[in-house]
């Protein structure tokens, strides 16, 4: 399974990634855990014990200089390679969450992004993130949940085309409803073909009813209901928790989405 969350920025998208890494962890599968946004938490919220010592991919000078045959003498508009060796970067810089037996099982990788004023140009650091990434959602076993940036900007650059399943989320306010949509648009050219919408902290059925009028009602996977431990933790920069609650909204949306992922001895042959 490779799903991708998006949105616009504040509905609550990486807290809901993090969830639904450690959902299919406590179900047994092993999880890789992308943090794709340049505002990088997603191992904070996942409850990784030291986040700011974890290296985002893109600041790896040497590696991406080595892979992309780029000289420390080479100037702009320098030739370089567009297809990079990338398929040993998991195994050896992806980060194990935890000791205990569930933690085991999720590996986070920081991607980064460039911090240069060309970073929409073809340049050595993009070219590699992009390579590594769809090598990562085309020839790996294991279940990748995505943190992508918040808006549309990386469906233009069509950088997640590897993807199976794009999740949108969304709250009750307007303008996150009307990203969606964009999104939506955006990821259709794109040849996604599972695409839903998930509202999130939502608080009354009112809310619901908003997002069920202004959206398509055929491709809303489910409700998030406003919940106060969450945002507790999200205030509180702690790992998030999976309550009650939260577990019983999050599989009447798994349901809904109707994909099970392989577990590792399905995959043998």
């Amino acid at each position: 399974m490779k799903i991708a969350i998006t949105g616009k920025g504040g509905v609550g998208k990486t807290t809901l990634c993090a969830i639904l890494v450690k959902y299919f962890a406590n179900l047994g599968y092993k999880v890789i855990a992308i943090d794709a946004d340049p505002d990088t938490n997603l191992a904070s919220t996942l409850g990784y014990k030291s986040p700011e010592s974890i290296i985002p991919i893109v600041e790896m000078k040497q590696l991406i200089r080595e892979r992309t045959g780029v000289s420390d003498s080479t100037g702009f508009g320098a030739y370089f390679k567009l297809n990079p060796r990338v398929d040993d970067i998991p195994e050896k810089y992806a980060v194990t969450l935890g000791e205990n037996n569930i933690d085991k099982k999720i590996k986070i990788l920081i991607m980064g992004t460039v911090k240069t004023g060309g970073a929409g140009c073809v340049c050595p650091e993009n070219v590699f993130l992009k390579a590594l990434l769809s090598y990562i959602l085309t020839s790996t076993k294991e279940v990748i949940i995505v943190d992508m940036v918040a808006g549309i900007e990386h469906l233009g650059r069509g950088t997640i085309s590897g993807i199976e399943t794009l999740l949108i989320i969304v709250d009750a306010n307007r303008r996150s409803m009307e990203t969606a949509l964009r999104i939506e648009r955006l990821a259709g050219d794109l040849g996604i073909k599972n695409i839903y919408i998930i509202g999130n902290r939502i608080k009354n059925d009112f809310e619901k009813s908003l997002i069920v009028k202004y959206l398509n009602k055929s491709n809303i996977a489910g409700f998030v209901l406003y919940n106060e431990s969450l945002i507790k933790s999200s205030i509180m920069n702690e790992p998030v928790s999976i309550n009650e609650q939260v577990l019983r909204d999050i599989e009447v949306i798994i349901r809904k989405i109707n994909i099970e992922p392989k577990k590792e001895k399905d995959l043998v042959n």
